[in-house]
């Protein structure tokens, strides 16, 4: 989902360059963000970058495929086409660069572009020849080939998750994260807001649904349940991933005009899930159907480390984060988690990598 802040043009073209290994980073001392995550720093070296031509803005997911290799999808910058990047990263020191680029095709080999994809969730699939990936518009989840990036097949999508007036979905508030489990078996499709039928509570907290879909890597996957979430109040499910069979983490966002972002992330039981497939409206679920999740940090809590906003922030190490993706096991059995910023092709927002350590416990 893209936050809609002043910019100015002429600013933002200027600024692009081409040099991506250069990193723009101050002196990171990194440190604590709570009992069970630690910053290990952040990388501000693609902000405001260039790759063969293409700017390297509007970064929405996230999906690490490697130790050090990553591969990121771009929202709907303008008329330039959908895209994804492969990037090479390093957990500490922490470090991000672009090491090539793929342009996202309809099946008649024309590119899709800002006009019509609005890149927000990606899944690379096993063998690292195919990627799902969610456009927000419609919602849908297509299938590309890595190799010349043309859709080679889509996921069907829930009548009812449509947006209106063809279902009961909001625009811009629709399929906001994918994850897949680790058997590649399972994938987790998460609404950004919720469907009007379920609609918001009066603490503000919207009742969103996550869709389970199951199926093999590289072909058919189809919806099996349902599982409803609830964000804090005011934020949004902007991201998920898969920890285990039982566990996903989850982030949620918002924006406050004057003050800044609040990113939080979360992890999320799946233990006593309950499918709400057939649950006409939320708003009249019993509280207990809904997932449980627990705290494991909030961004604001982090030191800053040398990090400088371009526009008012309760951190200057906030901005608007939207990508979140789980790495490797780290010595004495933390994960490494990623997290990236949106910056909306703006002259006020950063494109920022950053490098954590997580107790999933």
């Amino acid at each position: 989902m893209r936050w809609h802040q002043p910019l100015a043009a002429a600013v933002v073209l200027t600024a692009l360059t081409t040099t991506l290994t250069a990193s723009a980073t101050p002196v990171q001392q990194g440190g604590a963000c709570s009992s069970d995550a630690t910053l290990l720093g952040f990388s501000d070296a693609l902000d405001k970058t260039t790759y063969d031509g293409q700017p390297v803005a509007g970064l929405s997911a996230l999906n690490v495929t490697g130790p050090h290799s990553a591969v990121a999808l771009v929202d709907n910058v303008a008329t330039t086409p959908a895209r994804v990047f492969d990037l090479k990263v390093n957990s500490e020191p922490t470090s991000v660069q672009v090491d090539g680029m793929t342009i996202l095709r309809r099946p008649d080999g024309t590119p899709y572009n800002g006009g019509d994809f609005d890149g927000e969730g990606l899944v690379v699939e096993r063998g690292d020849r195919t990627i799902l990936a969610t456009s927000e518009r419609e919602p849908s989840i297509r299938r590309f080939r890595l190799s010349d990036g043309k859709q080679i097949g889509q996921l069907p999508v829930p009548a009812r998750f449509q947006v209106a007036p063809a279902g009961e979905a909001t625009s811009n508030a629709t399929f906001e994260s994918l994850a897949v489990s680790r058997d590649g078996l399972s994938l987790y499709a998460g609404m950004e807001g919720p469907l009007a039928s379920d609609g918001t509570d009066a603490d503000n907290r919207t009742r969103n649904r996550i869709i389970r879909y199951f199926g093999l890597p590289g072909h058919e996957y189809r919806p099996v349940a349902q599982y409803a979430y609830k964000p804090d109040p005011g934020l949004a499910l902007v991201e998920l991933a898969s920890a285990s069979p039982t566990e996903l983490v989850s982030m949620e966002r918002t924006y406050t005009p004057g003050v800044g972002n609040t990113i939080r992330v979360f992890t999320v039981s799946l233990r006593r899930a309950t499918d709400v497939t057939k649950v006409a409206s939320l708003a009249d679920a019993p509280s207990s159907v809904f997932l449980e999740k627990k705290l494991l940090f909030d961004l604001v809590d982090c030191p800053p480390s040398g990090a400088v906003a371009k526009q008012p922030q309760p951190n200057p190490l906030l901005d608007n984060v939207e990508a979140l993706a789980l790495g490797g096991y780290l010595p004495g059995g933390r994960r490494q988690l990623f997290l990236m910023s949106d910056d909306n092709n703006g002259a006020t927002q950063i494109t920022r990598f950053y490098s954590l350590a997580v107790d999933l416990h």
